[in-house]
C-alpha cells in the first residue's frame, strides 16, 4: 500500500529528492527526522510518502486526536504512534531513546512544530531525543513551490538549541510551505 501511495504522490506531480539507495546515506537508518514546513493537513500525506520512498523503519508521531476507531488500525499499519500533546510528562522522548538504544535501525518522524497553527518556536521534543539517544537529525522538507519533497542534511545537536535552531532554521529559509504565513521564520 505504501508503493501505490507513492505513485499516487508522483501521479499529483510531486518529486522526491532521496537518496536512491540507503547505503548513500547510512545516517538515515538512526536518526530523527524532522518534517517541515507544517502548515497543512496535506503534509502528513506528504511527508508520509516521502519517508516511505527512504524505506527505513521508522515511526511517526502524532497528535492522539487522530486515532479513533476507524482510523487506529490504518495508523497503526503505517507506523504512526499516538501522542499525548497536551502531557508536557508523556515520557515520549525517554520511549524514543530507548527505542533508538535498543534498535541499530530506528528512525523517529516529528513535525517539531506540532501544529500547522503559526508557531514562534518549535517543540524541543526532537532535539532531546536526538541529544539523548546520541543520533542525528535529519532535515526533511516539503516545498510546495517547487513541488518537490526530500531529505536535506544530517544535523549533529551541539547542546545549545537556541544556536543550533537558528542553524537549523537557514535550511529551510528557502523551503516554501503550503501556507507560508503560518511558518515559522527565523526572524519571527
Amino acid at each position: 500500500m505504501k508503493k501505490l501511495w507513492i505513485a499516487i504522490v508522483r501521479l499529483f506531480g510531486w518529486k522526491f529528492d532521496v537518496p536512491e539507495h540507503n547505503e548513500d546515506r547510512p545516517e538515515l537508518q538512526h536518526c530523527v527526522i524532522i518534517e517541515a514546513p507544517h502548515t497543512s493537513i496535506y503534509d502528513f500525506f506528504l511527508g508520509a510518502a516521502c519517508v516511505w520512498k527512504l524505506e527505513v523503519n521508522s515511526r511517526i508521531f502524532m497528535k492522539k486526536e487522530f486515532f479513533n476507531w476507524f482510523t487506529r488500525p490504518l495508523l497503526n499499519y503505517f507506523g504512526v504512534v499516538p501522542v499525548d500533546r497536551g502531557n508536557r510528562h508523556n515520557g515520549l522522548v525517554e520511549q524514543a531513546v530507548e527505542y533508538f538504544n535498543k534498535n541499530e535501525r530506528f528512525t523517529v518522524v516529528i513535525t517539531p512544530e506540532g501544529t500547522r497553527k503559526k508557531v514562534k518556536r518549535w517543540k524541543r521534543g526532537f532535539y532531546e531525543m536526538a541529544m539523548q539517544a546520541n543520533v542525528p537529525i535529519v532535515l526533511s522538507y516539503i516545498d510546495y513551490k517547487k513541488r518537490i519533497m526530500g531529505v536535506g542534511p544530517a544535523f549533529y545537536p551541539t547542546g545549545n538549541y537556541d544556536k543550533d535552531f537558528v542553524e537549523i532554521m537557514k535550511f529551510y529559509k528557502n523551503i516554501t510551505a503550503r501556507h507560508p504565513e503560518k511558518f515559522a521564520s527565523i526572524e519571527d
